[in-house]
């Protein structure tokens, strides 16, 4: 199955609340993942909030082109028991 986010809401610090397309939800914590010249920006929280599912892509980007694989976020995320 290809993997598509379906929804996507901001928590709190670096923590998204991730839907998919196979009814899998939880939380990802995306801290870790700030590093570099496109991710390095959204270490500043207001940048990380301004996050957006595009429905092209169909996954959480930003407006400074960065975007990450509905995979990586699917395997990384937390399901609540």
């Amino acid at each position: 199955m290809i993997l598509h986010v379906k929804e996507a809401r901001y928590l709190h610090d670096y923590v998204i609340w991730l839907r998919f397309n196979d009814g899998i939800e939880g939380e990802i914590d995306l801290a870790k993942e700030l590093e570099g010249e496109v991710f390095g920006p959204l270490k500043d929280t207001k940048e990380f909030q301004s996050f957006k599912v595009d429905p092209f892509l169909e996954t959480i980007v930003w407006e400074n082109g960065a975007d990450l694989a509905p995979e990586f976020l699917h395997e990384n995320l937390k399901i609540p028991a």
